[in-house]
C-alpha cells in the first residue's frame, strides 16, 4: 500500500513519476486564468491565519462545508476565525474523492512543511504552526508566488477599471501580473445596473453614448487602454451560448430601448450579445489578443440566498444549455470579421467532443492550436475531469497544442493545481507509454510534456 500524498502521488507507473520529476515538477507557472485581487498583490498582502488565507472567498470550500451540514454562521458568519478554521478540519474525513482534500494537504505540505492529516484531533496544531509561519511573513503574497514560481498571472478585470494596480506593479514585482478585459457587465442590457454601468463608461471614456456605435467606440477605448497594460486576453463567461440572426438596424433599436429604460426580450438580448461579441471577436484579433469563452453555467440558483450574501457564493451550477448549434454559427460569424485565438470551456463536461469537433473546423495557420480546448474548469477540476478533457482532446485534436492548466481561484496557495494537473497529466501519458500505446522516445516525451505544462501557453500568449 503507496502511503498518503507521497512523492509519487497520482504517479501509477515509472514512466509517469520520470516525466513528473524531471520534465513538469520545477517548470514555471502560467496562470492566464485566475480572480486574484491584484491589490492584494500590489500591497504585498500578508494573512495572519490560515482562515483568512484558506476559508474568506472560496465558494468551493464553502459548498463543501454547507454540504457537510455546517451552520453559516461558521461559513459566511461572523464567527470567530479558528471556529472557522476548525469546522473546515472538522469535515475533511467526509471530502473522501473530493479534489479539495487533496489540494488541502497539497497545500499544507508545499507552503508550511505541514504533512499530518487535517482532521479535528489534528487541527489545533495545524492552526498554531500554519499560523507561526503566516505571522513571520515568510509567505506574503509575493513570497508565495516567487515560491510558486509563478511568471505571469492575468487576473480579471471590468473594462471600467484603471488598472492602477496593475501599473504599479510594473517592475516592482517577480511576478508578471496582466489584466484580462472582462466585458460582462457591458452585454448584461437586462440588468438593473446597465445605465449605471454606462454612465460609467462615459465618465471613463469621455465619450457620448447616445447611440451603438458610440457605445461600440467607447469599448474600443477602453480595449485600447487595455492593451497600453499589457493585456493580451479577454474573458466572457456566459450561461448560454448567443446566437440570433440581426442587423445593424434591429441592433440600434434594441440599444435605444435599452438607453430609455426598457426591459428587453430574452431574444433581443441575445441578439444584442450575440452582435457585440462578433464585433469584440474583431477587435480582439486585430490586436493579437485570445478570447476566452466560459460557458454552460446556471448561476445564483438559491435566490434566498442570494439576497443575504450576494453572488459568487457557492450557489451556482451546470447547465445543460444547446451549444453545438450556437457556437459553430457564433464560430464562424466571427470568422467573417477576425476569429482571434480563442479557448472554449464547458462547465458541463459532456460538451467535450462538441468542443473538440468545433475546435477543428476554425484552426488555421495564424497559430499553432489556435483554438484550444479549455482545461477541466470549475466542477471539471478534479482528476476525472482533468483526464476526461485530455482525452477528448487528444482523440478530436492535438495534445501537444494544449496550453494547459490554470487555477480560476481567488486564493495564493491554489498555485498547487498546477502541480496537480501536471501530475495527471505525466500519469495518463507514462500509461500510454507503459501500455505500448505510445514510443518511449524520451526527446519527445520530454517536449510534450514540457509543452504543454508551461512553453505552449508562453507562446500562444506572447508572454
Amino acid at each position: 500500500m503507496k502511503t498518503f500524498m507521497n512523492e509519487n502521488f497520482l504517479l501509477s507507473n515509472p514512466t509517469a513519476v520520470r516525466l513528473f520529476h524531471n520534465y513538469a515538477k520545477e517548470l514555471p507557472i502560467i496562470d492566464y486564468h485566475c480572480h486574484i485581487q491584484q491589490a492584494e498583490i500590489r500591497e504585498n498582502k500578508q494573512f495572519m491565519n490560515l482562515t483568512q488565507l484558506w476559508l474568506a472567498g472560496d465558494h468551493y470550500k464553502w459548498r463543501a462545508m454547507r454540504s457537510c451540514g455546517v451552520a453559516e454562521h461558521f461559513i459566511t458568519g461572523n464567527a470567530a476565525d479558528y471556529d472557522k478554521f476548525l469546522a473546515w478540519a472538522k469535515i475533511m474525513p467526509q471530502l473522501i474523492g473530493n479534489p479539495l482534500y487533496h489540494w488541502t494537504h497539497l497545500e499544507l505540505q508545499r507552503y508550511f512543511n505541514i504533512h499530518d492529516i487535517l482532521n479535528e484531533a489534528n487541527a489545533g496544531k495545524i492552526w498554531v504552526t500554519a499560523n507561526k509561519i503566516l505571522s513571520s511573513g515568510a509567505l506574503s503574497v509575493h513570497a508565495i508566488m516567487q515560491l510558486s514560481k509563478v511568471e505571469t498571472i492575468c487576473t480579471t478585470d471590468d473594462p471600467l477599471d484603471n488598472l492602477a494596480d496593475h501599473i504599479a506593479l510594473k517592475g516592482n514585482c517577480e511576478t508578471r501580473v496582466l489584466p484580462s478585459f472582462r466585458p460582462d457587465r457591458a452585454l448584461a442590457i437586462n440588468s438593473p445596473e446597465y445605465l449605471v454601468w454606462i454612465n460609467k463608461l462615459r465618465q471613463v471614456t469621455g465619450c457620448e453614448i447616445n447611440n451603438y456605435g458610440q457605445f461600440l467606440a467607447a469599448l474600443a477605448l477602453r480595449i485600447d487602454f487595455f492593451d497600453s497594460v499589457g493585456c493580451k486576453v479577454s474573458d466572457h463567461g456566459m450561461n448560454y451560448v448567443p446566437f440570433a440572426e440581426t442587423d445593424d438596424v434591429e441592433i440600434e433599436q434594441i440599444f435605444q430601448q435599452v438607453l430609455s429604460g426598457h426591459t428587453s426580450s430574452e431574444l433581443d438580448e441575445t441578439k444584442f450579445r450575440c452582435h457585440t461579441l462578433i464585433w469584440l471577436a474583431g477587435q480582439y484579433a486585430s490586436r493579437g489578443w485570445a478570447m476566452q469563452l466560459h460557458m454552460n453555467v446556471t448561476r445564483n440558483n438559491n435566490k434566498h440566498m442570494l439576497s443575504k450574501l450576494g453572488p459568487d457564493t457557492g450557489f451556482d451550477a451546470v447547465n445543460d444549455a444547446p451549444m453545438a448549434m450556437p457556437l459553430s454559427r457564433l464560430l464562424d460569424a466571427m470568422n467573417h470579421v477576425g476569429l482571434p485565438k480563442t479557448i472554449l470551456y464547458s462547465l458541463n463536461h459532456t460538451n467535450n467532443y462538441v468542443l473538440g469537433t468545433l475546435m477543428g473546423c476554425f484552426q488555421s495557420h495564424e497559430a499553432r492550436g489556435k483554438i484550444q480546448l479549455g482545461s477541466g474548469w470549475w466542477f471539471n477540476d478534479q482528476r476525472d475531469g482533468m483526464e476526461e478533457q485530455l482525452k477528448a482532446l487528444a482523440n478530436l485534436g492535438a495534445l501537444g497544442t494544449f496550453i494547459g492548466m490554470l487555477t480560476d481561484s481567488r486564493s495564493f496557495l491554489s498555485y498547487t493545481r498546477h502541480e496537480y494537473f501536471r501530475r495527471i497529466l505525466c500519469n495518463l501519458i507514462g500509461t500510454w507509454v507503459e501500455n505500448g500505446e505510445y514510443p518511449a522516445d524520451e526527446e519527445e516525451l520530454k517536449q510534450l510534456i514540457q509543452n504543454i505544462s508551461y512553453y505552449n501557453a508562453k507562446n500562444y500568449f506572447a508572454f
